[in-house]
């Protein structure tokens, strides 16, 4: 068990630097040429685009540190500081996703995938910070635990999006995964939460 905890870890964080890296791409290369499927909101909802693609991966960055249970024992200072930050990214990056949401190239069955995401990634992120202004530090664990499996759902809709396009095009697999990339963490987190009873999803 100690050794699947430690690849468990070892992938969470990987993954998540990696696409958190690998998300600005489009700063080297342009729009058009790395996320041609995001294009038409660079052109008619810029500010929104920029608000999200900015800002989400430094959300998904500063989640592994958030989750770390030796980062929150030894530096609580720096863990608040930097859940602020990871707080204020979700705000921005989840507005921006909400606006963009309606006008999903893959029609109103993606729309409202990526939209309830959004609406859920800044309420659940909300209430946990909330309740951490509360001092009520156990629950604000869970709806962190909450919050970060829809944070990592950048990096589920990365690994399933190429299979799903393979296996039923890109449109249909687009409409899949504005639901399978966040659904089934979501579900995740709760079933750990159940069993668990508030210990971190990751081990430090």
């Amino acid at each position: 068990m100690p050794a699947l905890i430690r690849t468990r870890t070892v992938l969470f964080w990987l993954l998540s630097l990696a696409v958190a890296l690998v998300s600005y791409r489009w700063l080297a290369f342009g729009v058009e040429a790395s996320m041609d499927f995001m294009l038409h909101h660079f052109i008619d909802r810029r500010t929104a685009f920029l608000a999200h693609v900015l800002f989400a991966p430094v959300a998904l960055a500063l989640a592994p540190f958030q989750m770390a249970k030796s980062l929150r024992a030894r530096r609580a200072a720096l863990h608040r500081w930097m859940g602020r930050v990871y707080g204020v990214a979700i705000l921005i990056s989840g507005l921006g996703g909400l606006a963009m949401a309606p006008f999903s190239s893959a029609g109103p069955v993606a729309a409202w995938g990526f939209g309830i995401l959004a609406v859920l990634w800044l309420g659940v992120t909300g209430r946990g910070i909330w309740l951490a202004m509360q001092r009520r530090i156990a629950e604000h664990r869970r709806w962190m635990i909450r919050s970060v499996a829809l944070t990592f759902g950048a990096v589920t809709l990365r690994i399933e999006l190429p299979l799903l396009a393979m296996a039923f095009g890109f449109d249909t697999g687009y409409r899949i995964v504005a639901w399978l990339s966040w659904v089934p963490n979501l579900l995740i987190a709760e079933w750990w939460l159940r069993r668990t009873d508030a210990r971190p999803l990751v081990a430090a």
